[in-house]
């Protein structure tokens, strides 16, 4: 059997483990950490029975039919509608910005073709391209949603004026003219019953796979297997001889209560006095249980340092070009492929992440016994 390692155990790693190892191959795992699953790792909270998500909400929501269908293969998914609030001003409000968000912040009773030339009449005409994300949130909603909504959750989240974020960031028009408050507009929603971490240890369970926990892979390592799938951080596989790639990561305080705190899972912070961006309630994330007691955290975003999580990177174009040399490095080597959100140096939903993995797998697969496979899956730099 050709022997394979997978470089984590987040969703890239244990899709293309398990496809791998069907296929015959002898694969070994390695996670860094003392967990599989990423940061998609949850657990049972013993004082609450609550279900806890360690690494912050994950809600999956997906239009990809594979992607789901590797979901109910290994858990049982209950529906689920995220429906966020947001606080600003001491007032609480829905998220997406709809028709009622709309309303409620106005003092207004418009109906959806109403509200329409409403908010068009609101926007800066004065904009024609938009050159950064203040100006692009500025032409679609106008100045006060965008400040009430958009300007303080954004300076908190990225610890930059929205003047320096690129205008891609804020592609649509985040605003709907109906009372429809699902945050997410995809066909298939909901979550694993029994919690994320049951998916990855079936998904994993076969006589194949060897796991490696509290394990470093080391580039030198590479060298003992026909193909390596690596989803750690780019830079980190290079030991970051060029330097660190900016990321954000995130803070969780917990705190616990008895009954109920907040009355929803998710909600926003938009005042920029309130220095965390949002609360999570994570027995909320599952309404199918009744606990008597909750467990909250409070969202801190901030600069990663070197001991810290990377969880969002910093695409700015100032730094385009360290990720640039790291990419012409990467294809320099032989019988990897870099995948993954640390990998490819990219933001990916789980379900996006799962589709990559499989196409990743297939490619591999069908290539012939000369070829080698030391690729990105999109272009890390579009």
């Amino acid at each position: 059997m050709k022997k394979i390692a997978v470089v984590g155990s987040g969703f890239s790693g244990v899709v293309i483990a398990q496809k791998l190892a069907e296929e015959g191959y002898s694969v070994e795992v390695f996670e860094q950490r003392f967990h599989i699953g990423g940061n998609s790792y949850s657990y049972r909270d013993e004082e609450s029975g609550v279900m806890i998500h360690k690494y912050g909400p994950h809600i999956f929501h997906t239009d990809n039919e594979n992607a789901w269908n590797f979901m109910t293969k290994h858990t049982q998914m209950m529906p689920y509608v995220n429906r966020v609030k947001s606080t600003v001003n001491g007032q609480v409000y829905s998220l997406p910005i709809n028709l009622h968000t709309i309303n409620q912040f106005f003092q207004k009773a418009l109906s959806p073709k109403e509200a329409k030339a409403f908010i068009e009449s609101l926007s800066d005409k004065s904009i024609e391209e938009p050159r950064n994300f203040e100006e692009q949130a500025l032409k679609f909603i106008g100045k006060d949603l965008y400040e009430a909504f958009f300007k303080g959750y954004t300076i908190k989240q990225w610890g930059l004026d929205p003047k320096e974020l690129p205008a891609s960031i804020l592609k649509r028009l985040p605003v709907r003219f109906n009372y429809d408050d699902n945050y997410f507009a995809h066909k298939f929603q909901g979550m694993p019953k029994n919690g994320y971490t049951e998916v990855f240890e079936k998904a994993l369970d076969h006589q194949n796979i060897t796991l490696h926990f509290n394990r470093v892979f080391k580039r030198e390592e590479c060298t003992n297997y026909d193909h390596v799938f690596y989803s750690g951080a780019l830079d980190a596989y290079f030991d970051y001889k060029l330097g660190r790639l900016d990321y954000r990561t995130l803070d969780f305080k917990m705190q616990r209560e008895e009954g109920d705190f907040q009355g929803t899972a998710v909600m926003n912070y938009g005042d920029t006095n309130i220095p965390f961006t949002r609360i999570s309630e994570h027995k909320h994330f599952a309404p199918w249980e009744e606990h008597d007691k909750t467990v909250y955290f409070e969202e801190y975003s901030r600069e990663c340092g070197s001991d810290d999580i990377p969880y969002y990177p910093i695409r700015l174009t100032g730094k385009q070009l360290l990720l640039k040399e790291y990419i012409e490095l990467a294809e320099m080597e032989k019988n990897i492929t870099f995948v993954g959100r640390l990998g490819t140096y990219r933001y990916l939903d789980m379900d996006v992440t799962i589709k990559e993995a499989f196409d990743v797998a297939d490619k591999f697969l069908t290539l012939k016994e000369s070829e080698t496979m030391t690729t990105f899956v999109v272009d890390p730099l579009a």
